[in-house]
């Protein structure tokens, strides 16, 4: 069982690569950690550095993607965001996005993503 959940993160974590660089985000880092924190994807969008927290679910009996991050996630967010924006000054602003990702059977994936999201 834990596997499939690695598998279906990882699955959802290349959709959202794709669907990123679809809209002309560029790829900095994927998994990147600093001690026990963990952001699934950083990415540049013009001037502006982006961190983006990936949510799959294969089914809704537990609710949208999106609703499983908690206050914990957010606050380790947070401050990973802050180390890794501390060492890369030149960019001014910052935004934090969530990708939701839904995969059920014989479906196409459904990708939704909530830009500037402040917690």
């Amino acid at each position: 069982m834990k596997k499939n959940h690695l598998e279906t993160g990882a699955t959802g974590e290349d959709l959202a690569v794709e669907y990123l660089l679809k809209r002309n985000y560029l790829i900095q880092e994927r998994n990147w950690r600093c001690k026990h924190f963990e952001i699934d994807i950083i990415a540049t969008y013009q001037n502006l550095l982006v961190f983006v927290e990936v949510k799959t679910r294969k089914t809704l009996d537990f609710g949208y993607p999106e609703e499983s991050i908690g206050k914990i996630k957010l606050k380790r967010l947070k401050l990973a965001a802050t180390v890794y924006h501390f060492n890369h000054p030149q960019f001014k602003r910052i935004q934090f996005n969530v990708i939701s990702i839904l995969l059920q059977n014989n479906q196409p994936a459904s990708i939704e993503m909530f830009e500037d999201v402040y917690f």
